[in-house]
Order: structure tokens, then C-alpha cells, then sequence
């Protein structure tokens, strides 16, 4: 056996997202987002047809909640403020109700000993700016500076972690790409737009931040998927990876961090004459407002080789015009997800943080394993047995554990999530939580295995395997 510790302080909790958790009830003033619309629309889209509304209750559970993250050892945990419950049209006149319920969320936080880190933009844009244009128009950017102004001055005496965006590439692909988010466009023009203006968003957010000087901090969350070749030995697969990488990766964790865009990205965004519009001091504020703390989400790799297949231009150019992925024989995989289990990956991506972005500080944000059908291993007491996600969870700390000895600047991990929640158009197919939540049974909660091995890892700031 061998023991792995972890850093004094070391973070260890959980994520979650407003838009996933909170859930609706009748008369709480929030607006209508993109998924609110999007499934009334088409609901079929949706697995088993479940709904936002129909989220784990955490707007009237959050008490109970928080309790049960202090059962299953959490010092931090982050969730996002919604837009559209804050600002019921994207902007204009706030929602008291909501002012109140996050105060009181925050703070019951904090009183249990449990920091919140808060995110400002988890998928859910308001349904009246999606209207105007959404990430595409300038005037969104505005108002997004505009609620996250307001979120620092309604609660930053409560919360010292901020981040502007989870995982602002999967917008890019699911709205503008590859069709699994609304508006469901494919095309790279637009999807470029909206790339730009989330980094400018946050670029502001950051700047509007330190200028109120509040003491805590200001980041993002990426997920940074890393792009392997094929052949490590074959300057084309490797190409084609790197190319990858910077369309993926790179054109948020460049600006975020060192406050510039990847050059090979320019090169070809150029080349096809799709430039984003931008105003004159727009790089400059990139430029000088990059993030203060790196959130990194990690659950699988991208398997890269050189372009092999014919270029398929029915929606105009896209990024696979310049790479193939790679179906890797004998690879380790979560079959309910689809997605490849690769445990160094995380190792590597917090590499490449201390190598080549100056060792910024950083926390694994997420990282977890969704899996369907988890009531087959409920035992005789009720709690779900979900060794699987322990030994996940296990391999993956043995090489963040790794990266901190060898002197990645990681201050801590977080899993997804604290309890099953509603997971965009897939609902509540795949559970990913260390509490099970049972829909048939008014949300109730029970910690699973998995949770109560998690409170012993926090409480020993580490363990044995």
C-alpha cells in the first residue's frame, strides 16, 4: 500500500450548475434560458422527456443539501449563479427572490465550513438575448458584464471565488457546430463569433473585478481534452493534433492565461476569411486581463490522426477539415457514456500547465464517471455500491497526486457531482453523483458508497491504495 497525501488546504468537493440543480417552482421570478425554450419546443429531444424544471430541487433542498456535502467531507464547492434567475431578460430589473435564495444559499455554505465557488455562465443564456443574436452580438457581452457586476457587488462579501465561464467551448460546438445545444447552427463563421466574444466576456468580467477590489480571486473553467496523435512519430498525426488542440483546447486556455490566441488557429482562421468582428481595443483587454485561478475539467482524451478522409463542405468549412480522430484499438471505456477512460490524461494536461503557462494555480474542477442503471447496485440498506467510481476517482487522484510531487501548482479536486442532477438533453440518464436523487420519490437523497469514501479521503487530505 502507498500513501498518497496531498497538500495542506487541498480543496475537496464537488461541482454542480444552477441550470442542472436548482430546479423551478411556480412564482420564483425566474426567466425563461435557452433549455427552458428548447424543451417546450421539443421535448422528445430530451431522455424520458425530462425537463429543467424537473432539476434535484435545490432551490428548496439546498439546506438539507448542504448538510449532506458536509457528510460526504466537502471544504469547497462550486455551483453557478443563472443568468436568467437573476435577470429574468438577460438584463434590466433584478430578481429579489433570487438575490435571496443564493444569500441564503452562500451562506449556509459558509456556515457549515464549506466555501462556495461560484461560476457565472454554465450553458444558460437568457431566452430574450438568444433572441437578439445571443454570443453572437456584442450587446451580449454587455450584459454580461453588466450580471456579473451585479453578482460581485450582491455577493462578494460571501463568495472570494469567482469564474466567468464552465467550459465555454461547448457552446462553440454544441450551438454553433455540432448541433447538441440551441440554436443548433453548424457553422464555423459564427462559431468563431461567439468564441471570440465568451473570451472578451470574461476578459471584462475579470477587469471589472479587480477594479472593484474585492480580496478573492477570478478565473475560468476549461475542459482541456487532450489531443493525442496517432503516431507520436508521424509529423502528420502530430500536426493534426496540435491543430486540433488549438481549435479545442488552446483558443480559450491561451487567452484566459496568457492573453493571446494560439498562432496556428489565427493562421487558418485567416486563411478562410472568417475573422470575428471585434472593437479596436478588444485583444488589448484580453490582453490584460487574463485569469488569476485555472479550473480544469477533465473526463476523457481526444485521439487525433492526419486527415485521411474526404472533406465534407455540405455546411461550409469545419474543424475536421484538418484532422481525422482516431478510434484507438483496446482502449479502456465508460460504455455507458461512450467516452475512453484514460487516467494519465490528467496528469498530462496539469503538465502542460506547469511547462507551458507558468505553472498557474490550478484545481481539477471536474472529473467523474457517469453511469446508467445505478439502481442494479443498490445492497440491502439502500445505498447504490458504486465501486467503480471510487476506483475512477482513486486512479485519476494517483496522477493528480502525481503532477503536485513533481510541482504542478494544484491546489485541489473536484468531482462531478455532489448529487445526480439533470444533465441538458441526456436528463437524468447517466448518474455522476456521491448522492443518489430519486425522482420518484420527491428528489430524495441518499449518499451512495462512494460518498462516504470520499469523506475519508477529505478527511485524511488523502488515502492508501
Amino acid at each position: 500500500m502507498k500513501h498518497y497525501d496531498f497538500p495542506k488546504n487541498f480543496w475537496w468537493g464537488t461541482a454542480a450548475s444552477g441550470p442542472q440543480t436548482e430546479g423551478r417552482i411556480k412564482g420564483d421570478g425566474k426567466g425563461e434560458n435557452i433549455w427552458d425554450y428548447w424543451y417546450d419546443l421539443e421535448p422528445e429531444k430530451f431522455f424520458n422527456q425530462v425537463g429543467p424544471e424537473k432539476t434535484s430541487q435545490v432551490y428548496t433542498k439546498y439546506r438539507e443539501d448542504v448538510q449532506l456535502m458536509k457528510e460526504t467531507g466537502h471544504n469547497t464547492f462550486r455551483t453557478s449563479i443563472q443568468w436568467s434567475r437573476l435577470f429574468p431578460k438577460g438584463k434590466g430589473e433584478v430578481n429579489q427572490q433570487a438575490v435571496s435564495f443564493y444569500r441564503s444559499y452562500f451562506t449556509e455554505l459558509l456556515e457549515q465550513g464549506i466555501e462556495p465557488f461560484v461560476n457565472l455562465y454554465h450553458f444558460d443564456m437568457p431566452l430574450e438575448l438568444q433572441q437578439t443574436g445571443g454570443w453572437l452580438s456584442r450587446d451580449t457581452v454587455d450584459a454580461y458584464v453588466a450580471y456579473a457586476k451585479t453578482c460581485f457587488e450582491l455577493f462578494g462579501d460571501l463568495v472570494k471565488k469567482w469564474f466567468t465561464h464552465n467550459e465555454p467551448i461547448v457552446p462553440v460546438e454544441g450551438g454553433y457546430l455540432y448541433q447538441f445545444h440551441y440554436p443548433n447552427h453548424i457553422n464555423l463563421k459564427e462559431a468563431i463569433q461567439v468564441g471570440f466574444h465568451e473570451n472578451l466576456a470574461s476578459a471584462k468580467a475579470i477587469e471589472a473585478y479587480h477594479k472593484m477590489g474585492q480580496k478573492g480571486e477570478i478565473g475560468i473553467i476549461l475542459n482541456l481534452t487532450p489531443s493525442y496523435p496517432r503516431d507520436e512519430t508521424n509529423p502528420e498525426d502530430v500536426k493534426a493534433a496540435r491543430v486540433a488542440d488549438a481549435f479545442f483546447n488552446r483558443s480559450l486556455l491561451d487567452p484566459a492565461v496568457k492573453g493571446e490566441f494560439p498562432s496556428e488557429l489565427v493562421a487558418i482562421v485567416k486563411e478562410l476569411a472568417i475573422m470575428p468582428e471585434m472593437g479596436p481595443d478588444d485583444l488589448t483587454i484580453i490582453k490584460e486581463n487574463t485569469i488569476d485561478l485555472l479550473g480544469i475539467n477533465y473526463y476523457q482524451p481526444r485521439r487525433i490522426k492526419a486527415k485521411e478522409t474526404p472533406l465534407d463542405h455540405q455546411n461550409g468549412p469545419m474543424p475536421e477539415d484538418y484532422f481525422d480522430y482516431y478510434d484507438m484499438p483496446n482502449k479502456k471505456m465508460n460504455i455507458y457514456r461512450g467516452w475512453e477512460i484514460y487516467e494519465k490524461g490528467i496528469y498530462d494536461i496539469l503538465t502542460n500547465t506547469r511547462e507551458n503557462y507558468g505553472n498557474i494555480k490550478c484545481y481539477i474542477s471536474e472529473n467523474g464517471m457517469g453511469v446508467e442503471g445505478e439502481e442494479r447496485f443498490v445492497n440491502s440498506e439502500g445505498v447504490i455500491e458504486d465501486d467503480y467510481r471510487i476506483t475512477f476517482v482513486t486512479d485519476h487522484l494517483k496522477y493528480v497526486h502525481q503532477a503536485i510531487q513533481e510541482g504542478t501548482n494544484c491546489v485541489g479536486y473536484h468531482m462531478w457531482t455532489c448529487m445526480d442532477n439533470w444533465s441538458w438533453t441526456n436528463a437524468y440518464k447517466n448518474r455522476y453523483g456521491l448522492i443518489a436523487v430519486d425522482l420518484n420519490q420527491d428528489g430524495k437523497r441518499t449518499i451512495k458508497k462512494s460518498g462516504h469514501w470520499f469523506k475519508t479521503v477529505a478527511m485524511k487530505n488523502g488515502f492508501e491504495a
